[in-house]
């Protein structure tokens, strides 16, 4: 009496490499659990808050308003509307801040999920670029509006925003799987990163212009890559008009090292996650 073969059990081997093909083709067919948990980043985020997703508009504009009353006598001659000048870098500084941060925490809250039912693991920093992604957008309202008060003209320049905010998340979704991946066996690497972060920021023309910087220390913003990112999403906001090709080149070539550096950083680590969750 022949017993019928079970159905496979598909499941994630302890110590078996992840392929990037078979990632995205479960990435794929996990478009519900990818919504889902874009939803929960979302909705979690400001649960018990009264004025819930409209902190996503006044955290950096009441930042901007500090910022412009603290810097506006020093550059108020060289970088016309200030206000507009630094909150269209803020916010997607913010944006890339804020979500390799949360992707290295959200890999470490979903362990369990993971060691219950199969699942891409890098959906979890997927999930967290989509959610900042829609935290960014919300973020550009209190910008236009400004725009429109301060008189600053908004040209079809901006139009080429998305592909410099697309550019700039695969970016952040390369080093979000990096440094996730990292801080699961290490979980000091988040607050090392945090503090390495806020000297980032002033090593970027966030909040100050580039030409500002002493020749002896230009090499130092010339050399990080945050630079052109900043550059791309600032310039058809601000000044309307499209960043040079360089510009968009050397960011779009950091984008892809960043993908691909940050898929094999995973990729290698990955295997040994779960004795860590």
């Amino acid at each position: 009496m022949s017993i019928a073969a079970e159905p496979e059990t598909r499941r994630y081997a302890a110590g078996s490499v992840t392929k990037l093909t078979d990632e995205l083709r479960e990435i794929i067919a996990s478009g519900h659990l990818l919504w889902s948990l874009v939803h929960r980043d979302l909705t979690v985020r400001y649960k018990r808050s009264v004025l819930g997703f409209f902190w996503t508009m006044l955290h950096p504009l009441m930042l901007t308003i500090i910022l412009t009353i603290v810097f506006s006598s020093v550059f108020r001659f060289s970088v016309p509307h200030y206000e507009t000048y630094v909150l269209s870098a803020l916010l997607p500084w913010n944006f890339f801040a804020q979500t390799t941060v949360g992707a290295m925490t959200g890999l470490a809250w979903n362990g369990p999920l993971m060691k219950r039912v199969r699942v891409p693991k890098s959906i979890f920093a997927l999930s967290t670029v989509i959610s900042g992604l829609v935290n960014l957008a919300l973020s550009y309202v209190p910008l236009l509006a400004i725009m429109l008060i301060r008189g600053v003209p908004v040209r079809p320049a901006i139009l080429f925003l998305p592909v410099a905010l697309l550019i700039f998340a695969l970016f952040t979704y390369g080093i979000s799987l990096a440094f996730s991946s990292i801080a699961i066996y290490f979980s000091d690497v988040r607050e090392m990163y945090t503090v390495a972060l806020t000297a980032l920021m002033y090593l970027t023309p966030v909040i100050y212009p580039r030409d500002i910087i002493p020749a002896s220390f230009s090499i130092l913003i010339t050399a990080n890559p945050l630079t052109y990112f900043i550059d791309i999403v600032r310039l058809p906001v601000h000044s309307g008009v499209l960043p040079s090709m360089h510009s968009i080149g050397v960011a779009s070539i950091a984008a892809v090292l960043s993908v691909l550096i940050g898929w094999s950083i995973f990729r290698r680590l990955a295997r040994g996650f779960y004795p860590h969750l």
